[in-house]
């Protein structure tokens, strides 16, 4: 299996749907807390029109809020942000004190073996896990694809 990671900022709609086409990707798991974007230029994120459009394209989308970081998590994060003068968009890697948080409150209490199992089960190969930061170090997908990447061997590339 492949675990392809994707962010929305910095892509028009049609390079977001390019990049899944063009890899094969047969799955994309939302991984945000809310599933909408502000700003008309990524509205093809928001979730009704994202999963029309991924059906439209054959990939089947999922949608797993407990690998979100909570609302005090990404507080942590921003304090971090705000310390080194940066904002979100320019964040280029996730701070110690949110990853730490991430591993320990939303990463052990998800049972990836149970994802894993049900995806190979359904014979799905491939996988996009969606945030919305460009960066795939500056966004929490990149700890969770790190995560299946060292447990279960699978590739991981970030589109």
């Amino acid at each position: 299996m492949i675990i392809y990671s994707i962010g929305v900022y910095d892509s028009t709609e049609q390079q977001f749907f390019d990049k899944l086409k063009a890899n094969n990707v047969c799955m994309l798991c939302d991984i945000r807390q809310r599933r909408g974007v502000r700003g008309r230029q990524y509205a093809f994120v928001n979730s009704q029109y994202l999963q029309a459009r991924l059906s439209e394209l054959g990939i089947e989308y999922m949608h797993i809020k407990q690998l979100a970081p909570t609302k005090q998590i990404r507080e942590k994060q921003w304090d971090e942000d705000k310390r080194l003068g940066q904002t979100k968009h320019e964040r280029t890697e996730m701070g110690s004190a949110f990853r730490q948080l991430y591993s320990d409150n939303i990463l052990k209490a998800f049972n990836l073996n149970d994802l894993v199992d049900n995806l190979i089960k359904r014979q799905v190969d491939s996988i996009a896990l969606l945030c919305v930061e460009a960066k795939a170090e500056a966004c929490h997908r990149s700890i969770v694809a790190q995560e299946i990447a060292d447990r279960y061997g699978f590739e991981v590339i970030n589109l």
